[in-house]
């Protein structure tokens, strides 16, 4: 059983920076590979980034590429996402995802535990 927590949200002005963490219960936590994911009012759940469990390798959903950085620290069983030069359509709950094993890492049905989200409102 893993427990997840986000924290970090909060109002931001376009081109500003946040820096999201997501603290992990548990002594299993370097198995996992972890994922953030965003949804927006009356939209679905989209995958933002993820890093794998082993040698932390990323990836990214194009639409932030470039602008945010996802990163782990094992020891602190804590997974971050740092976003820079944020864009209103950035906007929404941020939600911090684990799963086990391989597959689809950007398919949210494939997450095993999630965080209760925080709120990333950028202001225009």
């Amino acid at each position: 059983q893993v427990q997840l927590v986000e924290s970090g949200g909060g109002l931001v002005q376009a081109g500003g920076s946040l820096r999201l963490s997501c603290a992990a219960s548990g002594r299993t936590f370097s198995t996992y590979v972890m994922g953030w994911f965003r949804q927006a009012p009356g939209k679905e759940r989209e995958f933002v980034a993820a890093i794998s469990s082993s040698i932390g390798i990323t990836y990214y959903a194009d639409s932030v590429k470039g602008r945010f950085s996802i990163s782990r620290d094992n020891f602190k069983n804590t997974v971050y996402l740092q976003m820079n030069s944020l864009k209103p359509e950035d906007t929404a709950v941020y939600y911090c995802g684990a799963r086990l094993g391989v597959g689809s890492i950007m398919n949210s049905d494939e997450y095993k535990y999630w965080g209760q989200g925080t709120q990333v409102t950028v202001s225009s």
